[in-house]
């Protein structure tokens, strides 16, 4: 059992060392080991997260391809150099709220840059805004509704007895991130020397090739001429948004499946509200029934809600706001998205094989600790998603063991935001990106790896949102 699970840690490591597809495709030799090699039962797939996935990403791409990102990215520039002073504060809102509407945090590149402009503008000190904004980009993730982490949290979740909502999940999700990301901006207000008292940088100054260098350019979007189809791709992309939580609030506007059956050896027959007959009954009875088991009625799930409603979406982009499919599938949201499909499937795939081969022992040796103190659970999330850079996957592969240990769901809810760990080491994206995007060289990679930018306003805006959503499933549940 420790070798195996040596095995799967094995793959996590090297898979994050080579990062993008790596990370799914080197869990698939841990797979193969644990199932070829030790002869493990294979577990079960995330199809459903997977699927989701797909739609979201998709319907993000067009949106992307249309310019509609272009739009949103420019709206939020045009409030943030309304308010350069406040920059440390409105730079993570910014990047969080992008990340909420569309589902993932690949869409803040454009901004970065800027948001590293305008602090040099101002005199800030790029690092403060820069590295809480970038970790606010992955924070979001907790709290979008058609993000995989929320709508797998849900599914997972009602499978195992606790009846939550997506709109319940942002009901607590999104108070306490935002409480966690306003505490890491105010930790980052006064973080570091100011530039004008740095002497690194002042040094970088002297040098007039790196004086123009970091002075001489200007990222803006203000000058770009967005045209109205984009606009519109905002609007039917809001529009899908909306129509998700109306569903997931008031799930009697789904379709009424008992309506309808389909009896053995006969035609069909409609059933009217006056039918002698209950269609449950019918269905115990043996007759063969559309929309419903033999326990009841099988309901429309949110999943499949949010597929139908996000293709939907990216079909109606495509043919009324101009967006072009070939421009979709190479843009970096739709790219970012694929990879995030690979790596959730071999990771959860694997994590699923080892777990649900060995629950029992699992269960026998962390019963006592889970009893004792379940919030703990917390810290093993946190530590999942430091090896395998997804939220998603936290949430796919570590939730059903959290069940089956038998943690309450109100207590999981409450430290959902935990999920996000993978800023510990500074190889994601996002991170990299943000450090090459700031011209200063203030948000920076440590010389030990771990003394980076992203390091502070991570573990405090987890620290924090973690112990708000907690008290609040506690006073909600």
């Amino acid at each position: 059992m420790i070798l195996q699970l040596l095995i799967v840690l094995g793959a996590l490591w090297v898979g994050s060392r080579y990062g993008s597809l790596a990370l799914g495709a080197i869990s698939g030799i841990g797979l193969a080991l644990l199932v070829f090699g030790f002869g493990l039962k294979p577990g079960t797939p995330p199809t459903d997260v997977i699927y989701i996935i797909i739609a979201a990403v998709t319907c993000a791409g067009v949106l992307q391809a249309s310019g509609g990102m272009n739009w949103l990215i420019q709206v939020a520039e045009r409030m943030l150099r309304r308010h350069p002073d406040r920059i440390t504060f409105l730079a993570p809102l910014c990047t969080f709220f992008l990340t909420v509407l569309v589902g993932t945090g690949h869409v803040v590149y454009t901004l970065m840059p800027i948001i590293c402009d305008i602090a040099l503008k101002k005199g800030i000190r790029p690092e403060r805004p820069c590295g809480v904004a970038s970790v606010a980009s992955q924070v979001g993730i907790t709290c979008s509704p058609i993000a995989a982490a929320v709508v797998a949290f849900v599914s997972i979740s009602n499978l195992n007895g606790f009846d939550i909502t997506i709109p319940g999940v942002l009901m607590i999700s999104l108070p306490a991130c935002l409480c966690g990301l306003m505490a890491a901006a105010a930790a980052s207000y006064h973080r570091g020397l100011d530039l004008d008292k740095d002497p690194e940088f002042q040094a970088k100054l002297a040098d007039p090739e790196q004086y123009k260098y970091i002075y001489g350019g200007s990222a803006t979007t203000l000058d770009q001429e967005i045209p109205q189809s984009a606009r519109n791709a905002v609007f039917i992309f809001f529009g899908a948004l909306v129509v998700i939580v109306l569903f997931a609030i008031f799930p009697d506007l789904l379709p009424d499946y008992g309506q309808v059956m389909a009896i053995k050896g006969a035609g069909d027959l409609s059933l009217t509200d006056g039918a002698a007959i209950s269609a449950q009954e019918l269905a115990r009875a043996g007759v063969v029934v559309r929309g419903f088991t033999e326990e009841g009625i099988v309901d429309l799930k949110m999943n499949v809600v949010i597929q139908i409603v996000m293709i939907t979406a990216a079909a109606l982009m495509i043919i009324f706001c101009k967006a072009q499919p070939k421009k979709a599938v190479s843009g970096p949201v739709w790219q970012s998205g694929m990879v995030a499909v690979v790596a959730i499937y071999g990771i959860a795939w694997m994590a699923d094989t080892y777990f649900s081969n060995y629950m029992y022992e699992i269960q026998r040796a962390l019963e006592g600790i889970v009893a004792e103190y379940p919030w703990s659970i917390a810290i093993v999330f946190f530590l999942v998603s430091v090896l395998i850079n997804s939220q998603g996957a936290v949430v796919v592969a570590m939730l059903p063991l959290a069940y089956k240990l038998g943690i309450p769901g109100p207590v999981l809810l409450g430290v959902f935001p935990s999920v996000y760990g993978y800023f510990f080491i500074p190889n994601y994206p996002s991170d990299i990106a943000t450090v090459n995007f700031d011209r200063s060289g203030t948000t920076v990679i440590g010389k030990y790896l771990l003394n980076h930018s992203f390091m502070m306003p991570g573990l405090v805006s987890v620290g924090v949102a973690t112990v708000v959503a907690y008290v609040l499933t506690m006073l909600v549940y």
